[in-house]
């Protein structure tokens, strides 16, 4: 349970960083290379075990981490062509919705139980994360030219839970957590990088001591959310509860963080969607009794 709980803590304290870049007025593209490499840093000092490129090469999860990682800088980037797009409370909605994807994959592949109040918890959260993430009157709205984007975030989403889940669980050791999850880093970082050098030579947009400090204040919890969530992941817990509870959680803190830290207004639909989150996760934790 501890896990889950630094799991959701890390996650929050993600969203409070890019509150930080966007107030700082801090390129994200930049910081977001920083954060990557920052996180390789934490992972190689996290990892016990002595190491070389050949060792992670010849890892079981190697192509497997090798996907992820591309799928992390992906998803990242169609994050922000949404968020420019649809805006923010389409992003929120799309990434945390996709708890379903792997949610549904456990339930199937894994055989875990889904009983008739778990599924309750899971409708409940899935309403939760909708009224607490959308920070508008009117609700979302989409144009059929561009809804193909938040899509994309959703099933990217899921997909990269997923995967972690039947990575964790099928090649990844235990004292190779730490090792498994730098790898994801790398390789975000080193797609990250090429994206950098573009924006640096060709577009010509500054790089400034802001970045860095952004991006390491980003980069630290960013590693820690996959390390914790990995671990939680293999607690006592199904697995399909702790993606639950960690979605829903973080929605939660991340917004009554915003309303502390950053004075954010929330309306009714926000209150009573952090309410249904509460109650989403009473529902599913009476089911591991």
């Amino acid at each position: 349970m501890i896990y889950l709980l630094l799991s959701i803590l890390s996650s929050s304290l993600i969203y409070v960083a890019f509150k930080l870049l966007d107030k700082f007025d801090i390129r994200i593209s930049y910081a977001i290379v920083i954060n990557y490499l920052t996180a390789v840093v934490a992972g190689y000092l996290g990892h016990s075990k002595s190491f070389d490129a050949q060792t992670i090469i010849n890892a079981d999860w190697f192509w497997g981490a090798l996907i992820l990682g591309f799928l992390f800088i992906v998803v990242f980037n169609l994050m922000a062509l949404t968020t420019k797009i649809n805006g923010l409370s389409a992003v929120s909605v799309a990434s945390k919705m996709s708890l379903s994807i792997p949610i549904i994959f456990v339930i199937f592949y894994y055989k875990e139980s889904a009983s008739v109040l778990k599924i309750l918890a899971i409708i409940l959260a899935l309403v939760a994360v909708y009224l607490a993430s959308v920070k508008t009157r009117k609700g979302i709205t989409f144009k059929k030219n561009t809804l193909i984007f938040p899509v994309l975030v959703f099933f990217g989403s899921g997909i990269i839970e997923t995967g972690i889940k039947y990575l964790e669980q099928n090649y990844v050791a235990h004292d190779d957590v730490a090792l498994f999850s730098m790898t994801l880093f790398i390789v975000a970082a080193s797609l990250g990088i090429l994206i950098s050098i573009y924006h640096f030579f060709i577009k010509k947009i500054k790089f400034t001591y802001k970045e860095i400090l952004g991006g390491i204040a980003l980069g630290i919890p960013n590693y820690y959310s996959v390390y914790f969530f990995i671990q939680a992941l293999r607690g006592n817990l199904d697995s399909s509860t702790v993606f639950l509870i960690n979605n829903v959680a973080i929605v939660m803190l991340s917004t009554l963080l915003g309303i502390a830290l950053f004075k954010e207004k929330i309306l009714r639909k926000n209150w009573i969607g952090i309410a249904l989150a509460v109650v989403s996760i009473i529902l599913v934790a009476l089911t591991t009794q």
